[in-house]
């Protein structure tokens, strides 16, 4: 079954985006601690290159329970962020912010599927409407996370299975992050 058309994007639109597993490659069962450990995925800086084109704000979204946990401090994130951003600008993107959920507990609004830091984002940033908003991301959680701040998902099965189609909580599913960019780029579903 063919997936939805995807909706033409343009300046009026934001793109969430989840950070391990999208972006950088996931330790499995483990976090990325130090830049020295963080790996971009295939192809992520050339569609962060597409993005800035065509959304007229975009997030990071992540949860990162190793801070709370007190696997990395905080500073170890925060330089990991920094130098993650400044490639992606070096690539030609942008990044307006990255919002981190350092929690333990499952239940906290601020870890995903919680939709806290999505509204931080809509409260941050003067123009962002979860209604022409969508949210990447590679497990269940983001896509919760999409749906509880009002947004169209984007499923990228790099480190979970496929899900069957249609899904309650996935919209559209794309092999990587590029290939969900140049689908942007091209206007059309890109599967």
């Amino acid at each position: 079954m063919s997936q939805p058309i995807l909706p033409r994007i343009d300046r009026s639109w934001t793109l969430f985006l989840d950070r391990d597993g999208v972006i950088n490659v996931e330790k499995p069962m483990d976090y990325v601690r130090t830049w020295e450990e963080f790996q971009f995925n295939a192809g992520v800086l050339e569609a962060f290159r597409i993005f800035k084109g065509h959304f007229g704000h975009l997030f990071v979204v992540t949860n990162q329970r190793g801070v709370g946990k007190g696997l990395m401090t905080e500073e170890d994130l925060l330089d990991i962020h920094e130098r993650m951003t400044a490639k992606v600008v070096l690539a030609g993107g942008h990044i307006d912010h990255i919002y981190y959920a350092p929690d333990l507990n499952d239940d906290s609004p601020r870890r995903k599927p919680g939709p806290l830091m999505g509204q931080e984002a809509i409260r941050d940033f003067a123009g962002v409407d979860p209604r022409r908003s969508l949210m990447v991301g590679n497990t269940f959680s983001d896509m919760e996370f999409g749906r509880n701040i009002g947004a169209l998902t984007v499923f990228l099965p790099t480190t979970r299975e496929e899900p069957p189609m249609p899904h309650p909580l996935v919209d559209f599913i794309f092999p990587d992050l590029l290939a969900f960019a140049r689908a942007i780029n091209a206007g059309g579903p890109g599967q």
